[in-house]
């Protein structure tokens, strides 16, 4: 049986220009996202993204602006389920407090599930870095927005 499987997401953009990325590992398997996840049953968009910066970030946000929602096909990489991933531009109510890292992966602890975060400078973005394709789209479409001249 196939399904939908909504997740939604928010770029935070800070003053040099850098978009958070976050980089994950789940169970072996590792990839770079922007930070967010799956909406759980009965909640909206917008509380559904407030969620899941409390849980990853330990971060209240602010919703700014819709920014993109995926325009195609989108296979899960983890199940049979049809990917449509929203993306908002948020900015967090009071500075981040998270240890950010300088590489991809660059984990503190070990586990099943691993999580760390950075700062790219979004002109710097690589595409070859972002995990999955969707987040590829935004992450070409803020660099052919925001990249500075």
């Amino acid at each position: 049986m196939s399904y939908f499987n909504v997740r939604v997401y928010g770029l935070i953009i800070n003053h040099n220009n850098e978009v958070l990325v976050s980089d994950e590992e789940e169970y072996g398997v590792r990839f770079s996202k922007f930070p967010g996840g799956g909406l759980e049953f009965g909640e909206g968009l917008l509380d559904g993204l407030k969620r899941e910066f409390i849980e990853e970030c330990n971060a209240e946000i602010e919703i700014i602006s819709h920014f993109y929602t995926t325009d195609f096909f989108e296979k899960s990489s983890f199940n049979d389920s049809q990917v449509i991933s929203v993306y908002y531009l948020v900015k967090e109510k009071a500075p981040l407090v998270l240890a950010f890292k300088n590489k991809i992966y660059d984990f503190d602890t070990e586990g099943e599930l691993l999580q760390a975060f950075r700062w790219v400078k979004i002109q710097d973005l690589d595409l070859n870095e972002i995990t999955f394709k969707t987040d590829k789209v935004v992450a070409q479409l803020l660099k052919d927005n925001f990249s500075q001249k």
